[in-house]
């Protein structure tokens, strides 16, 4: 009897599915053997066949090697190691196909520092070239973590090996330098471009949108839809819609829903989220929903858009009713609403959405964190923020962003803590101007003037220039401190220098500064000469300034402007009165206070809250709604009678 075959004959009348790794679907292989290896979908049966190539010396030859190599590299998951062993073995030396091949392995392995020095053995060696050599070199350069930039390099080489012609390289380039923020370096190269397809024109709108320059991306669509009548793809459209999004314009926003319409390529999920992402941007709930509830198909991303959708609208009750029904939710999804909480001023519930999310074994992200901060900084509840930052941050599970560094720095300082904001913001190895704005507003917040006025003379040295967020900390902190000479000079610096136009904060700084040390008539002049007239911040400073210097006749007209702007503040009515019971004016402040019995106007009361065992307990003045009030007003009594025991005097 004869042996058994070793694999059944290939059949020659029924086609077989390719597997996904062979991606080579116009070739054509009548070699039994390697028509076997071209549907070899196995890891052991590779192994099987090599070892037949082996045996019959075809593994020696530059085809075979190079489909061997095909599966090693491209498969699921990559066999990297197995692939640079038969690159190695093959005794015609490898070609193009195989070093290109080679290289999409370590990329799809996250090796893009093995993936460059195999790009650099080419060029060292010699060895032949194509454009997806390039193409695969460049992704490498755009993934690899270096200091140096690699990416020109490559460029350099495309250049001198007579690629600059190419299309699928031009449209590499565009990529590699559109997605390393170089969109001037991405501009020329699309300038300078031959020829252009679909694929030029979208890589360029994309790297716009995604950079978040979503006007320069609209600019770019528009000339390729209009100037040079190329029709945008799903991908195209998809960037368009991102761009829109970012911009919040409605009308524009139409626009590329009619596109997406008339361009007779049909819609796919990513599409339609891209959609309904949009509409919500805009603050179009309605075209939004009718997106959402026309797709034939929806995945987490679709709900999760939707959610962001009402969220961003301010349609919460909305919101959380469509989280409730989500089939499946995903890190986003929980983000997404945390997010919405946190914006609406309900950090209590966004804290209590972020349990919920941990209870059900969902990870956060970055994003995450930066809503759930934003809520620990609204209760005042740095134990929270203590937790995330020892948690998250100090065991890595979460990088330590830029914007996460951010949110850290304002939650430990609106909780109290700016040690360790100003700690935090000294660790950080990356800083943008938001970095030093939050920590510069920290020290300020806590009336640290000096140490915010050094921090500014640092920030100048870093070339970023400060804006009005930087002012508004560096006049805040002249104003704790006192400091005139200081105050004017930065006041006048920001408009003269960096020609920043005061707004209304800045100038109720220096009219709190002037106010303060006693230049009511110069606070008053800086009210009255303000060219978009002073806000009620800017007359409560010198109101308050009033009350500090006794200033009746200023005080009075800082009330009549505090009163046009809001008759029904309170604290108006209380300053006034402290005001003329300084002077001995009884008369006046019966009559204020008349007038505000006669107009229905109350005191607001003090309010006060505590944390125990992390509930918060709020307290108006004289309260007695919470379940422990006769308890806690006895203890009061006591801490009372101790003080009086000690000496304390309590004020008339």
């Amino acid at each position: 009897m004869p042996p058994p075959r070793p694999f059944p004959a290939p059949a020659a009348t029924a086609p077989h599915p390719r597997p996904a790794w062979n991606t080579n679907r116009n070739l054509v292989v009548t070699h039994p053997l390697l028509s076997l290896l071209e549907r070899c979908a196995s890891f052991r049966r590779l192994l099987q066949l090599q070892a037949l190539l082996t045996v019959t010396g075809l593994a020696a030859h530059r085809f075979p090697a190079s489909r061997l190599l095909a599966f090693c590299a491209l498969s699921d998951p990559p066999r990297i190691a197995h692939a640079a062993a038969v690159l190695a073995q093959c005794a015609e030396g490898p070609n193009a196909y195989m070093l290109a091949t080679m290289m999409r392995g370590f990329l799809r392995a996250g090796l893009p520092a093995r993936a460059l020095a195999l790009f650099r053995r080419v060029i060292r060696d010699r060895l032949p070239a194509d454009a997806r050599t390039i193409v695969f070199a460049l992704k490498a350069a755009a993934a690899a973590a270096s200091a140096s930039s690699p990416g020109e390099a490559v460029h350099c080489v495309a250049l001198k090996r007579g690629f600059g012609q190419s299309m699928l390289v031009g449209n590499a380039l565009v990529h590699f330098y559109a997605s390393s923020m170089s969109f001037p370096d991405a501009q020329k190269v699309f300038n300078e471009m031959p020829d252009r397809d679909v694929v030029s024109w979208t890589t360029l709108v994309d790297g716009y949108a995604r950079g978040g320059l979503p006007d320069e991306a609209w600019r770019v669509f528009c000339r390729m839809v209009v100037s040079e009548g190329m029709w945008p793809n799903g991908v195209t459209l998809v960037a368009a819609a991102s761009a829109v999004g970012q911009m919040g314009l409605l009308g524009l926003g139409r626009t590329v829903h009619c596109c997406v319409a008339e361009s007779g390529i049909g819609t796919s999920v990513n599409l339609e989220n891209a959609l309904v992402d949009m509409f919500g941007k805009c603050g179009c709930l309605a075209s939004a929903k009718e997106v959402f509830d026309g797709m034939a198909a929806k995945d987490v991303y679709s709900w999760t858009s939707m959610v962001s959708a009402y969220a961003k609208c301010g349609d919460l009750e909305s919101a959380v009713q469509l989280f409730e029904e989500m089939p499946r939710r995903n890190t986003v999804s929980w983000t997404c609403m945390i997010a919405a909480y946190a914006q609406a001023n309900q950090p209590g519930e966004a804290v209590r959405m972020f349990n919920d999310m941990v209870a059900a074994g969902v990870e956060p992200i970055d994003a995450t964190l930066v809503s759930v901060l934003s809520a620990c900084a609204q209760l005042g509840c740095l134990d929270l923020g203590i937790w995330l930052y020892e948690t998250y941050i100090v065991t890595h599970k979460v990088g330590l962003t830029v914007n996460l560094g951010n949110a850290f720095i304002d939650m430990f300082a609106k909780c109290g803590d700016v040690g360790s904001a100003s700690r935090l913001f000294g660790d950080m190895e990356e800083r943008n101007l938001v970095s030093w704005n939050s920590v510069i507003m920290a020290h300020a917040l806590h009336g640290q003037s000096e140490e915010v006025l050094h921090l500014f003379q640092q920030f100048k040295g870093t070339g970023i220039l400060p804006d009005e967020i930087t002012y508004i900390g560096v006049l805040s902190a002249c104003s704790h401190g006192g400091l005139v000479s200081e105050g004017k000079h930065h006041f006048k610096e920001m408009k003269v220098v960096y020609g920043i136009e005061p707004r209304a904060e800045h100038y109720a700084c220096m009219i709190d500064l002037l106010g303060k040390v006693g230049l009511v008539e110069e606070a008053f002049e800086v009210a009255r000469s303000m060219p978009i007239g002073a806000d009620v911040a800017g007359w409560g400073a010198l109101l308050n300034a009033c009350r500090m210097h006794s200033n009746v006749e200023i005080g009075e007209c800082a009330a009549d402007k505090l009163a046009e702007l809001d008759p029904s503040d309170s604290g108006i009515y209380v300053l006034m009165s402290q005001i003329y019971a300084s002077k001995s004016k009884w008369d006046q402040v019966k009559m204020l206070r008349t007038v505000m019995r006669d107009r229905g106007i109350k005191k607001n009361p003090g309010c006060s809250s505590i944390k125990v065992d992390g509930k918060f307990h709020e307290f108006l003045a004289a309260d007695v709604s919470h379940v422990h009030s006769e308890d806690i007003y006895t203890a009061l009594e006591n801490v009372y009678i101790h003080l009086k025991t000690e000496g304390y005097i309590p004020p008339a």
